[in-house]
């Protein structure tokens, strides 16, 4: 595994108001793109959520930091994700921030 991938989404809503939208938001993503990625686990911890993913035959696992003004995104990917994660780096983020604008 090479450099962690990482992504970060700037917000104004604070840990607790982006926390919760982003724990209501993952369940929308999640069936989304159930057809390429599978959960396998999912502890939030706080502000922090600790997960392992399934794709393409392979896992990852990775974290998401809510701070007070931006969400950050950390994975350590094996190489075939890590060149799908970063070709869809703007697609993670977008996501992201559709997560943290909804009401």
């Amino acid at each position: 595994m090479g450099q962690p991938f990482t992504a970060s989404i700037p917000h104004r809503l604070g840990k607790a108001e982006a926390t919760r939208r982003l724990q209501a938001g993952l369940t929308g993503v999640r069936d989304r793109f159930s057809r390429h990625i599978s959960i396998l686990e999912e502890t939030w911890t706080g502000e922090q959520l600790d997960f392992r993913i399934a794709a393409l035959g392979q896992t990852a696992s990775g974290k998401l930091q809510v701070a007070d003004d931006a969400v950050h995104l950390s994975m350590e990917l094996p190489f075939m994700l890590d060149l799908v994660a970063r070709k869809a780096k703007d697609l993670i983020q977008k996501q992201g921030r559709l997560m943290l604008e909804k009401k």
